[in-house]
């Protein structure tokens, strides 16, 4: 039994109902033992972190995935969780603590995390409720988060495995330094943004009398960053550059600092570059960098003139002048007080001492003019979260052996193992796995999973302050990776020759233990242990994401069944940082790639095509498109627009189409139940007799199909367009239109059937209508839409009916295109002749007599040669009426003409259309002319030439239709 809809569709009334309904009764993951898996996992969202456009776009194509798995029958699970976002998730607490003027330092490391669970409680993951807004179908039960303590155990496990295989490590490397937040940083956290700076020019003696082949006894440098000169090391220049091949190997002196280092050869130096000099800072820049280690320094050896809040400190050779010591490395900011930085003090001195070569112009009058530097728009590294310039630092951290790890996911997808769909990105996944660097995976924060490693540290005490032994000095020995405290005092035993080990969670645990006068490392007879106070990059956990939310390392029931997931849908952005190390650590600690397929998506971009930026102020809130259009709008925009390869322009008209898509299904389900069609009582396709009945059985069974292998194939948006047209054009368009007004049982039947089909297939797509009217057609309270069945109509299409139904569909449309060209009034009544037809038009014409006269107001159609019976007339002689005027058109090779005599004015219609073609004639030609001009299409604004182009466009096929119009009419 029906339950009658209302007359309005209200997307608001309904979304939240249904998903609590679907949630409280678990029907996201509904009891299937025995069914067959399917798996995906969802991109932890940050704890700190709200739906943007993105989220909405990757989420969405994950559940219409995991819903239609569902109504397949599969045990569908999608694993939901969130990320706990180290520096993100530390920035927020500083931030709130800062406001109450207190700040993380006042408390000790382990009050500052319960701060931070207390901020998780109370505010942390407000996402999860805007993805529930979303209609995303997760397993809210076993909803994981990567501090939770199983989660945890995993991430120390796998530090702990890699470290004994040898694929960990602890080195001394430049990387991604914010000074604001004292923390190493990934390279996805680091934002290019253009500057305005300078590029100095300076002069570097050669030393001990050497001069150039050209007589010089200096050579050119140039930088971007003077400051850094007082932590150079060499200067480099291209070994075949014949200038300067006389000078490398010999020494050369920085002014300022006085240090003699060599001239190297290197094909970094690019001849063609300035002065194809390039001084070499290894300490402060990735390049010279690895520069340096071609010219055989060790990182040990190089250089760092910063200290971790990038001012200067003193060199390791003790050159840096005491001038500079203490100075930030720019200029302070004028609320910090405006005071010069090393870089202005750096030119000033080289200015000084004569070493500057200045940047010469010339003043309106034509004097020449001199300044310190070029000026220059510089690519500059920000820290997306810090906000500051960051800063290349050499520093100890933890590395993980990228490249090793690397090495089967390469393989896997070279054999096919796992496929990237599309496979344009195959090349880029390539270059980037087979070039991979060494992965930084420590940072210097307080919140996140702590590195499980301690180091022995020794200290002796100040020979003239036995009574207080006085620290004066201290050393990192050996180091132990453990999964407990007591695990590494038991390692470091072996190593202790007798000593007693004791272990610390911090120097400052063991300072305090040596003031109360407890054994620590002041002692000869005792081996100490600190723990190491670096966490993990929050990328290393969630690089286990697939597996580790299953239950691994235990052996779980559910590990068993559902790893390998079976499917990952993914942003292109996060293809090196997320998805290749979770190939590179499942692979390795499973012995399985995580997912046969990787689905990566583009970016959702501004109506423009500009990326969406909050700076730029073109960002789109999900949230309110889907306040204002509902979510099934918005995930229907976001499945219809999603093309494997291309990005997604945002816009608003589309997703407004789709609500009214939307309204158009529940009109046309009202029109149903107040004709008496209600729910089905079976998969099977009703029995058919009527050719309309078979043809739209026929039709639910090709859009299946065509659904299924753009699903098969991850084709989102031929999936989306293959139900929108089968809903709007053939069920609510043209099925309903053919059977109004003959609604008997089998009809009311196969009606009932095909709207159920429509419901469940587009319920993966537009989950919150379809399970409304899917309750409202029937008492099914056992049996939702969220699991119903897939269809199954087991029945063929019928050729003969397909045939004839299209061809009814194709005749009504020509005839009404006709009326529209020519003005006919929609009242009026037509006749028709026609000619060449075989047999099937005529029985065609026959069974549809009762449509062609309320579709197309055609009153009669007679072969040539007979008489029509016009309209409210007696019999006529059909060639004396097309004598008269009239318009044809051509259905499947057969030719009908329409008498238009006393139906409209022949002459003045001609004259009508005439003009109309004039008009756009001469606009055509002069938007033509305005398009052929280069300094128009290379001058206007982007959006006036697309709307010249898109005019042109409207005006040639005005044209055509208008000529098309005058033809019929002779």
């Amino acid at each position: 039994m029906t339950t009658e809809l209302s007359k309005t569709f209200d997307p608001a009334d309904i979304e939240q109902r249904w998903y609590a309904h679907w949630e409280e009764n678990g029907l996201f993951r509904p009891e299937r033992p025995d069914a067959e898996p399917f798996t995906i996992v969802n991109p932890p969202p940050n704890v700190t972190g709200s739906l943007h456009i993105g989220h909405a776009l990757d989420n969405t194509l994950q559940d219409v995935v995991i819903r239609y798995e569902r109504l397949r029958g599969k045990d569908a699970l999608w694993v939901v969780g969130m990320d706990h976002a180290g520096i993100a998730t530390q920035m927020v607490v500083e931030r709130q603590m800062e406001a109450k003027q207190d700040k993380r330092t006042n408390y000790s490391r382990e009050e500052f995390v319960g701060k931070v669970w207390e901020w998780k409680a109370e505010s942390g993951g407000a996402i999860t409720k805007q993805l529930r807004r979303l209609g995303c179908s997760m397993d809210w039960s076993r909803e994981q988060f990567t501090m939770d303590e199983h989660f945890s155990n995993a991430v120390l496990k796998t530090f702990v495995d890699l470290y004994n295989d040898g694929l960990i490590y602890r080195d001394k490397r430049l990387v991604n330094w914010d000074v604001k937040l004292k923390t190493a940083i990934s390279d996805l956290e680091v934002e290019t943004i253009d500057v305005k700076g300078g590029f100095w020019h300076f002069r570097y003696p050669l030393a001990d009398g050497v001069t150039t082949s050209e007589g010089k006894d200096y050579l050119v440098v140039a930088t971007t960053r003077p400051e850094t000169m007082l932590a150079d090391m060499a200067v480099a220049v291209h070994p075949d550059d014949e200038r300067y091949k006389s000078v490398v190997g010999k020494d050369i002196l920085q002014p300022i600092t006085g240090r003699r280092f060599k001239v190297v050869a290197d094909e970094h130096a690019d001849p063609e570059l300035g002065s194809g000099c390039v001084k070499i800072t290894p300490g402060h820049d990735f390049n010279d960098f690895d520069v340096g280690k071609r010219a055989g320094f060790a990182p040990a050896e190089m250089l760092n003139m910063l200290d971790a809040e990038g001012n200067v400190c003193q060199t390791a050779d003790g050159l840096v002048p005491e001038e500079f010591l203490g100075l930030h490395r720019f200029k302070r900011a004028k609320e910090d007080g405006g005071v010069d930085g090393a870089r202005e003090l750096v030119v000033a001195r080289m200015k000084e001492l004569g070493f500057l070569i200045p940047h010469v112009t010339k003043d309106k009058e034509g004097n020449e003019v001199e300044h310190d530097a070029e000026p220059r728009t510089i690519a500059t590294p920000f820290g997306d979260r810090g906000g500051v310039v960051i800063e290349p630092w050499l520093t100890d951290q933890w590395y993980v052996d990228a490249e090793t790890l690397a090495k089967a996911p390469i393989e896997a997808v070279k054999d096919g193992t796992i496929e990237i769909v599309p496979k344009s990105w195959e090349k880029t996944f390539f270059n980037w796995m087979e070039n991979i660097q060494p992965w930084c995976v420590s940072r210097q924060l307080w919140w996140g999973h702590r590195i499980p490693a301690w180091a022995t540290h020794e200290y002796r005490r100040d020979p003239h302050d036995r009574e207080k032994g006085s620290l004066i000095a201290k050393g990192t020995k050996g180091i132990y990776v453990a999964l407990s405290e007591d695990e590494a005092i038991k390692q470091a035993q072996a190593d202790a020759n007798g000593r007693k080990v004791v272990a610390f969670d911090n120097l400052e645990d063991a300072e305090a233990a040596w003031e109360r006068g407890e054994p620590g490392f002041y002692d000869d007879d005792v081996l100490c242990l600190i723990r190491d106070e670096d966490v993990l990059d929050t990328w290393f956990s969630s690089a286990l994401w697939p597996f580790a939310t299953l239950g691994w390392p235990d052996k779980t029931d559910l590990l068993e069944k559902h790893y390998p997931n079976d499917l990952l849908i993914s942003g292109f952005d996060i293809l090196f940082f997320w998805d290749a190390r979770m190939m590179m650590q499942g692979m390795h600690l499973t012995g399985k790639a995580p997912w046969p397929r990787l689905y990566l998506h583009g970016l959702v971009r501004a109506a423009d095509g500009a990326k969406m930026s909050k700076s730029k102020g073109n960002v789109v809130d999900p949230l309110g498109l889907i306040d204002q259009y509902g979510a099934d709008a918005l995930r229907f925009f976001m499945s219809a627009m999603e093309s494997q390869g291309r990005d997604i322009k945002m816009d608003e008209k589309r997703v407004e189409g789709y609500r009214n898509f939307a309204t158009k299904l529940w009109n046309a389900t009202r029109f149903c139940q107040s004709n008496g069609i209600g729910a089905s009582t079976s998969i099977e396709a009703p029995t058919a007799t009527q050719a309309v009945n078979k043809w739209i059985i026929g039709e639910v069974v090709e859009t299946k199909n065509a659904l299924e292998q753009s699903m098969a194939d991850l084709r989102f948006d031929a999936a989306a367009n293959t139900i929108y047209h089968f809903v709007w054009d053939r069920f609510c368009d043209w099925y309903i239109e053919l059977i109004k007004g003959n609604f008997d049982e089998e009809t009311k039947a196969v009606a009932g059937w095909a709207l159920d089909q429509i419901l469940v297939m587009l319920h993966p797509f537009m989950p919150f209508i379809t399970e409304e009217l899917w309750s409202k057609q029937g008492e099914r309270a056992d049996y939702p839409l969220i699991t119903a069945k897939w269809p199954d109509p087991q029945a063929e299409v019928d050729a003969g009916a397909k045939a004839e139904i299209d061809w009814l569909i194709s005749f009504v449309t020509a005839v009404r295109s006709m009326r529209a060209e020519l003005n006919i009034p929609p009242g009026a009544f037509l006749s028709a002749i026609f000619e060449n037809a075989e047999e099937q038009t005529y029985t065609r014409i026959s069974n549809n007599r009762d449509r062609l006269q309320r579709l197309a107001r055609i009153y009669d159609l007679k072969p040539e040669g007979t008489v029509l019976l016009k309209h409210g007339a007696g019999e006529i002689d059909a060639a004396d009426e097309v004598a008269k005027g009239a318009s044809q058109i051509g259905v499947d090779g057969v030719t009908y003409t329409f008498p238009l005599e006393g139906v409209i004015d022949i002459e003045a219609e001609k004259a009508r259309l005439t003009k109309a073609m004039d008009a756009s004639t001469k606009e055509a030609k002069s938007l033509e002319g305005r398009l052929g001009n280069a300094n128009f299409v290379e001058r206007a604004k982007p959006e006036a030439v697309e709307k010249a182009r898109a005019d042109f466009a409207h005006h040639s096929a005005e044209i055509e239709r208008l000529k098309a119009a005058l033809e019929r009419l002779g």
